[in-house]
């Protein structure tokens, strides 16, 4: 059979639960059947026949009987739920919309009110370095819906706008209306990152936060350091503080 690249175990970290190893193993073993059938080498196969010789229903076909066994992916952006509900675990938030809704990521970093009235409800990645921190609204993007009425109805001013993962995409449409973003995945070198710094929009990206519902006021601490690679490759953390401005009485 043939040996593909994948064979080694580059970075020698396993292929996660079971059911994810067999999906990747049944993967590995289709590609092995395409290329012995090819007749030629793997160059030729890679860059040329594997576009005819493997086709998407190959891949559903596998897909299919991860499904059947029960297992569920976990998405990262809600448009994945809506579009494929068979496919994936439920997802907080989505019945209720942003209404109520907040993100609560175990290891966000909380801190009681400081002098100022700022409680910090998280932290995240600083894409680039600005002179001054921000102060916005916050406002939930998770759904097309979502972003086709902003297109037509405009994007709220002051808005920082708390996206998923894949919000890049997304919200590209409306991305330059944002003053600001959090985003609960990625890294600073993600197509997001790379939008909102030619866009010059203060970004956090891999943000955990806790406790921060639709039109609260909320500060990026975007006069922080921008995260390296180094630290990345590193391990290093080199987050920036997210604050809750509480309502004054």
């Amino acid at each position: 059979m043939a040996k593909l690249f994948v064979d080694q175990d580059k970075y020698a970290d396993g292929e996660g639960p079971p059911i994810v190893a067999a999906f990747h193993s049944a993967l590995k073993d289709l590609v092995r059947k395409k290329v012995d059938e090819s007749g030629g080498d793997w160059r030729e196969f890679v860059f040329g026949k594997a576009y005819g010789l493997i086709t998407a229903a190959d891949v559903a076909r596998i897909e299919r009987k991860v499904l059947d066994s029960g297992y569920r992916y976990t998405c990262s952006a809600m448009i994945s739920l809506v579009e494929r509900p068979d496919a994936y675990k439920p997802l907080a938030g989505a019945a209720t919309g942003s209404a109520g809704f907040s993100f609560e990521h175990p290891d966000a970093k909380v801190a009681p009110a400081d002098a100022n009235g700022r409680e910090q409800r998280g932290q995240g990645d600083n894409v680039v370095k600005y002179p001054a921190n921000i102060v916005g609204i916050a406002r939930y993007y998770r759904s097309a819906d979502q972003v086709m009425r902003s297109l037509t109805e405009g994007v709220p001013p002051d808005t920082i706008a708390i996206i998923d993962d894949s919000g890049g995409t997304l919200t590209a449409p409306i991305l330059e209306h944002f003053k600001g973003v959090i985003c609960a995945g990625g890294t600073v070198r993600s197509h997001l990152g790379i939008l909102t710094r030619e866009y010059g929009i203060p970004c956090l990206m891999q943000a955990k936060i806790s406790g921060i519902f639709e039109g609260d006021s909320v500060e990026l601490e975007v006069t922080g350091d921008s995260k390296t690679t180094e630290a990345y490759q590193q391990g290093v953390e080199m987050t920036v503080r997210v604050w809750k401005h509480l309502a004054k009485k």
